[in-house]
């Protein structure tokens, strides 16, 4: 969790479509995926899939969890983890709400999982790109 009490603004929660997501692009490495539940709770991971690298900001959101659109591998919201009987993780993000504004650790943006090939699929699968260092909240995407 973030001990320095820094956070970067991502968007409004209402910016981010209900069962949803909205990538957030970073100046090194993968995009992270920012979703919303049906119960209106926000979750950040790693946009891609341990598995086979797919996007999971075009996965379809249910619970706390996201259907990897390339294989259907679940994965937890809350922790990053595959559910069984699949196997592994991803880089899960602090993530906090406050007054209806999504914000993430700076710290994290910066730091973490930065070593990782690009999604396989989806935006930027082709040129490899991975934003800028602005942070940019991007197109959201509906299931």
């Amino acid at each position: 969790m973030n001990a320095s009490n820094e956070w970067t603004v991502i968007c409004k929660v209402d910016d981010i479509p209900v069962l949803g997501s909205r990538r957030v692009a970073r100046p090194r490495g993968v995009d992270v995926a920012v979703f919303r539940n049906g119960s209106d709770q926000v979750f950040a991971v790693l946009d891609r899939c341990p598995h086979k690298g797919g996007p999971l900001s075009q996965g379809i959101v249910f619970g706390t969890s996201v259907a990897c659109p390339l294989h259907n591998w679940i994965i937890s919201l809350e922790d990053g983890c595959a559910k069984a009987p699949d196997e592994g993780c991803v880089q899960k993000f602090a993530c906090k709400v406050d007054a209806g504004v999504v914000h993430l650790d700076p710290h994290e943006l910066a730091t973490l999982a930065i070593d990782l090939l690009p999604p396989r699929a989806g935006p930027g699968a082709s040129t490899g790109a991975t934003g800028d260092a602005t942070f940019n909240v991007q197109a959201p995407h509906t299931a």
